[in-house]
């Protein structure tokens, strides 16, 4: 009997002293979200926009708000219609933040589309605070615009 106890003291002991990773509640990331996408060509280049959302509970986004800062042949300033997904996991022990982020806008046979990877920190269980972006995106279509594609940030800023 002793041995089964110190059996599971030690084995307590060792679970409290990792770094498990535990989902973090999707909500945490909700909030206001301004993006720069340096690249592309012509009418194709220097995206940029501002998009406020919530994060449901598996993970897809609930999109409020969308405005591009930046006006062209691609996409009218409304952006058309935006989709999206974000999965987060906490690490318990840092309290970091990682996980994955897929942004899509629609419109007039343009597709603008954002595939990255998302850090910060969790300030409590449930609020991503910091949160940042960093990706690849690709412009599909060619109605009033060019194919094209680079890279992009992303940063939470409510």
């Amino acid at each position: 009997m002793r041995e089964v106890a110190v059996l599971l003291l030690f084995t307590l002991l060792l679970n409290g002293c990792s770094s498990y990773s535990a989902p973090t509640a999707q909500t945490a990331a909700s909030g206001v979200w301004s993006a720069q996408l340096p690249g592309g060509d012509g009418e194709a280049s220097g995206f940029s926009f501002t998009t406020q959302f919530t994060v449901n509970s598996d993970g897809t986004l609930s999109i409020t708000y969308f405005q591009f800062l930046t006006a062209g042949t691609c996409f009218p300033v409304s952006g058309g219609a935006q989709t999206g997904t974000m999965t987060l996991t906490t690490n318990t022990t840092t309290n970091a933040v990682t996980g994955t982020f897929t942004y899509s806008v629609q419109s007039s046979g343009n597709t603008l589309t954002l595939d990255g990877t998302v850090t910060g920190t969790a300030s409590t269980t449930t609020t991503l605070s910091g949160g940042s972006i960093t990706g690849t995106w690709s412009l599909t279509g060619g109605t009033g615009c060019n194919a094209a594609s680079g890279s992009f940030t992303m940063t939470q800023t409510s």
